[in-house]
């Protein structure tokens, strides 16, 4: 099988995306993160394809879609309604399955809370609930020390020193989160040259910037952010993900911790939770075998 590249363009958004499989069959719609685009998956698509139809968009900002200006084009429901228009055209009639890695998983998550009659399940490889990262980085130090970094990316020189030296500091924070022995020249090559996109690294940066988390200092008393984190005013019934749910996480990331996991059970009642011992953040290209297999396994007990 093949990749095939194609463009989604409504005159509200424009969004590349590569498929492989039969569009005949169910869709299966993956949501990279950071600083990632759709070649986060494809180590995995040519595995999945075997029994779905796999899409995998860069988001808006990434890659080849679209690059509104300003941090308000980044914010959540923006990013939804990109995912929901995109779902609507590749499968218009028929629910999907939605997989979210890192920042797609704050889509994907957002988009099961609000369109879950859209969805035949969910699916999460080390990425995070907002209600469960929130609280991690509010309560427990080594979250909110490994969280840092994303104030800096919000910081008005970021993507000045991002570009820097052919790219060199956002590769090294590929390396910073796990191993990155994966990253072949070809596949740098990609992400070179996806972040070389006009406008990409500071469309990429907006996400961070238009997030609603807090990142405390790590030194400041969490006595001092009572009233002051926005998700915790959010009703927990808004947060709740109402179709079967499989998280694969792991368990070597550095930039989100085990302790992300703690709760999620309250927001999620058919929850099943895959650990993966050796792999860390990147597990899409460190372990496509093991995601592979927990995705498999976990349809076929739901199915059968």
């Amino acid at each position: 099988m093949d990749f095939t590249s194609a463009t989604f363009d409504d005159g509200t958004r424009r969004l590349h995306y590569v498929s492989m499989g039969d569009p005949a069959k169910p869709l299966m719609l993956c949501l990279h993160g950071f600083p990632e685009y759709w070649g986060a998956w494809r180590d995995i698509m040519p595995l999945l394809a075997e029994t779905h139809f796999v899409v995998a968009p860069d988001q808006r900002g990434f890659g080849k879609s679209f690059k509104p200006e300003g941090i308000g084009a980044y914010q959540t429901r923006h990013l939804v309604k990109d995912i929901v228009a995109l779902a609507h055209h590749l499968s218009p009639n028929k629910p999907l399955l939605l997989f979210g890695h890192d920042w797609g998983s704050a889509v994907a998550y957002a988009f099961a809370f609000g369109f879950a009659d859209r969805l035949r399940g969910l699916i999460v490889a080390n990425g995070v609930h907002p209600y469960t990262f929130q609280k991690a980085i509010i309560d427990d130090p080594e979250q909110r020390a490994a969280s840092q970094y994303m104030s800096w990316l919000r910081s008005d020189g970021a993507a000045a020193v991002m570009r820097e030296n052919n790219y060199a500091r956002t590769l090294n924070m590929i390396s910073g989160f796990s191993n990155s022995g994966w990253m072949s020249e070809e596949a740098k090559a990609g992400y070179l040259e996806a972040w070389d996109a006009d406008g990409a690294m500071e469309a990429m940066l907006n996400w961070y910037r238009s997030s609603p988390v807090v990142v405390p200092p790590v030194e400041q008393p969490a006595s001092d952010l009572v009233g002051k984190v926005p998700v915790f005013d959010v009703p927990a019934e808004a947060m709740k993900v109402r179709v079967s749910h499989l998280v694969i996480w792991g368990e070597n990331d550095q930039a989100l911790r085990p302790v992300c996991l703690e709760g999620l059970d309250r927001f999620a009642d058919d929850l099943s939770v895959v650990k993966v011992a050796g792999s860390g953040h990147w597990i899409l290209h460190e372990r496509p075998d093991a995601v592979v297999a927990a995705v498999t396994e976990w349809i076929g007990n739901r199915d059968s």
